[in-house]
């Protein structure tokens, strides 16, 4: 005997089903991409260096699926995180170059300081899992700035947030690269508006000017 089952039921199991087959696949993988517009203040007067480590630039962070254990979602920012600085450090600072060897420093004549960012932690907040209807992104940077000989200037923590609505037709992956953007976009507000306020960082500068 054929059983029919009411529209509302059917669809629930056709839920289900699909539920259950997306369940078995792959892992899913984001490469963060976005645009990060140039600030407009006024350059300080100094050559920087910065220095990208490969962490950072192949940095990826690996959601887990609560029930299976398995890898569910690769996000890997590293490269959209490098276009970020190499966007707003242009705008802070006169003159910014990239250093690819740290340890052939003296071959970057005339650099007054180095920045090497680096990621301490990265978290990803999905609806399923947080029952909330956004996508979140939240990262932990360290921030550190040396002069060129290699004396310590200042090690500052700062933190990055973004999230972006869950819609219905954004798929998983739009809402974690919106999130993963917006929070690259609070970054570089952060940093520009703040880094001169840093206080071993305006001790530097203030004794530079005097040197003038």
């Amino acid at each position: 005997m054929k059983r029919f089952f009411p529209v509302n039921k059917r669809l629930s199991l056709l839920l289900a089903s699909l539920l259950l087959v997306l369940g078995g696949c792959g892992v899913s993988t984001i490469n963060v991409s976005g645009n990060y517009p140039s600030p407009l203040v006024s350059k300080l007067p100094v050559t920087l260096g910065v220095y990208y480590t490969d962490e950072f630039r192949n940095f990826q962070f690996t959601e887990v699926n609560d029930n299976t254990g398995k890898d569910e979602i690769i996000v890997k920012s590293g490269p959209s995180q490098v276009q970020l600085f190499n966007t707003v450090l242009p705008s802070v600072f006169s003159k910014v170059v990239v250093i690819d060897d740290i340890s052939s420093i003296d071959s970057y004549p005339g650099l007054d300081l180095v920045f090497v960012p680096v990621i301490e932690e990265f978290q990803l907040g999905l609806p399923n899992k947080t029952k909330l209807d956004v996508y979140e992104v939240w990262i932990k940077y360290n921030m550190r700035l040396s002069t060129a000989t290699g004396d310590n200037i200042a090690d500052w923590v700062m933190t990055a947030y973004g999230k972006s609505p869950e819609e219905s037709f954004q798929s998983i992956d739009s809402g974690v690269n919106n999130a993963a953007v917006v929070a690259l976009r609070d970054l570089a507000a952060s940093f520009t508006l703040g880094f001169a306020d840093i206080p071993e960082v305006n001790e530097w500068l203030g004794k530079k000017s005097l040197e003038k």
